[in-house]
């Protein structure tokens, strides 16, 4: 008979790993490239991508997390929704920014990660990547059962009875055997019923 059991890695964690690992690798690859100089800046630029260290190094701190939570299937999961929650929050913040919407409620804020059009659209992505690793189904393996083997062993014989020596016994014999193979104690209860029919 087979049965479906959870696998031992779950592609939900290959997943969170692989994007902490991208998120660790972006976010060195801007520290390298940019220092710690003009920590919250808007100059540097990283292909299209506006960064600034303090950008950098929330990417390799939420890549850590990534790494640290990919070790179970549960916390992957976890680490998808962080993820989503995450970028959305910056999508609606950058949109803000590039001025998307009429009124800039976080305009006291600043730009202090240096977001810019392309980084909305990076942050669209990762949301989407982060929603996937939360709801990927589990994957399952089939184990087959050995079935279950009867060890064989010999018929035994069934013993008969034994037979009355002589039919002609009398009843008091009869009784005195009954009371003799009785359990102790049951012959008390016996002569009791016997006691309240009379």
């Amino acid at each position: 008979m087979a049965q479906a059991v959870r696998a031992r890695v779950q592609p939900t964690q290959v997943l969170a790993g692989l994007v902490g690992l991208a998120f660790v690798v972006f976010g060195a690859i801007g520290l390298v490239r940019h220092g710690f100089a003009d920590f919250s800046g808007n100059s540097e630029m990283l292909g299209p991508f506006g960064t600034n260290p303090l950008h950098n190094l929330l990417y390799v701190i939420a890549g850590v997390i990534g790494l640290l939570l990919s070790f179970s299937s549960a916390t992957s999961r976890l680490y998808g929704w962080i993820v989503l929650i995450g970028s959305a929050v910056l999508v609606a913040w950058g949109l803000m920014l590039v001025g998307f919407t009429s009124t800039n409620p976080v305009s006291e804020l600043g730009n202090p990660l240096n977001l810019n059009i392309a980084d909305n659209w990076l942050h669209v992505g990762t949301g989407v990547l982060g929603l996937i690793v939360a709801v990927l189904p589990a994957r399952r393996r089939i184990v087959e059962e050995e079935p279950v083997v009867e060890p064989v062993t010999e018929p035994v014989e069934v013993q008969k009875p034994a037979v009355a020596a002589s039919d002609s016994t009398s009843d008091s014999d009869t009784a005195e055997t009954e009371k003799a193979e009785r359990p102790r104690g049951l012959h008390r209860l016996a002569r009791l019923r016997g006691h309240q029919a009379h």
